[in-house]
């Protein structure tokens, strides 16, 4: 079945965070305050021929199948192959703003005294489904901005991470969920646009840029993406890999994704789908339950100081 459209042709030293470090820091210099070189007409014609060297290639584009669970959400277990040939198998979590709602949830905030797995926070919030959010010190705070309910939660904003996963606009006229590129968009901390946010590593941009430097570490990934349509997408990768490969696959393979953001990883990526959303099962090509993947049963899960949930508006 599918759900909806298908969308086709689709430094400085790093801090200790959370369970394993990112393949870089942001990629390239600062967006803002560079000096103007004189030598304007050599530069931008690097620049176009960077663009052409990074554009997609013809035909590269994929389609996924998603299986509908409830109004407004899907479900696939994408297997990018000869597309993405660096990429496992993705779980994926395809999101329609206009009909569920995003909750943060800090484990301090809600007077637990240390941070639970993912199956108790969902026994906790009552979440259908619940995601992994950034990353954390080894005391358990959250690294850069953390908003609940227009409450901020974190520390200070992150000077060096540009994604910011945002929600529950308060404004008329915003879209319900973002992801938003701090080296390019705005976000009033004093007065937040939206209730819910929480910052993390830049991953794709709009303009089609890998954010992240090839380094070669590997571990399994969380990624947020936000889609020309305005769909949220929660990616897992099943296996190890690196965010670069990731990031090229989203830019390659996946032209409908608008830009993306990479939340924490190796032992805190974690995605949960509860049982109860699904009508019928489907398998992978090696015969294991979507139900069972999404619901956790394949995987082990360490406690997490913070999660996303995602419920019925």
């Amino acid at each position: 079945m599918t759900h909806g459209l298908i969308w086709t042709g689709f430094g400085r030293r790093p801090e200790r965070r959370g369970s394993h470090v990112f393949d870089s820091l942001t990629s390239g210099p600062p967006l803002r305050g560079r000096r103007k070189s004189k030598e304007c007409g050599v530069v931008g014609i690097g620049y176009v021929l960077a663009m052409l060297i990074l554009a997609p290639l013809p035909g590269a584009a994929t389609t996924i199948q998603w299986e509908p669970l409830m109004d407004g959400l899907a479900v696939s277990v994408w297997t990018p192959g000869s597309s993405c040939p660096a990429v496992p198998d993705l779980l994926a979590i395809d999101a329609d703003p206009e009909r569920v709602r995003f909750s943060i949830h800090y484990y301090a905030d809600e007077k637990l005294a240390r941070p639970i797995p993912i199956e108790q926070w969902q026994k906790l919030t009552g979440h259908p489904v619940l995601f992994n959010a950034g990353l954390f010190r080894e005391n358990f705070s959250y690294l850069g901005l953390l908003y609940k309910d227009g409450r901020a939660l974190g520390n200070r904003r992150h000077g060096t991470w540009q994604g910011l996963f945002a929600a529950e606009a308060v404004h008329e006229g915003l879209r319900k969920a973002r992801v938003l590129d701090l080296a390019m968009e705005s976000f009033d901390e004093d007065r937040p646009p939206y209730r819910e946010a929480a910052q993390s590593l830049m991953l794709l941009d709009r303009r089609r840029m890998i954010r992240v430097r090839q380094s070669g570490k590997e571990a399994y990934q969380t990624i947020v993406a936000e889609t020309e349509a305005g769909h949220i997408v929660i990616m897992k990768s099943r296996e190890v890999t690196s965010l670069y490969d990731l990031a090229r696959c989203l830019r390659d393979a996946m032209p409908w994704v608008r830009q993306a953001m990479a939340m924490d990883g190796g032992a805190s990526s974690d995605v949960l789908v509860v049982e109860s959303l699904w009508r019928d099962d489907r398998r992978t090509a090696g015969r294991v339950s979507w139900k069972a993947l999404f619901g956790g049963k394949t995987s082990t899960h360490i406690p997490l100081p913070t999660v996303i949930g995602v419920s019925p508006r």
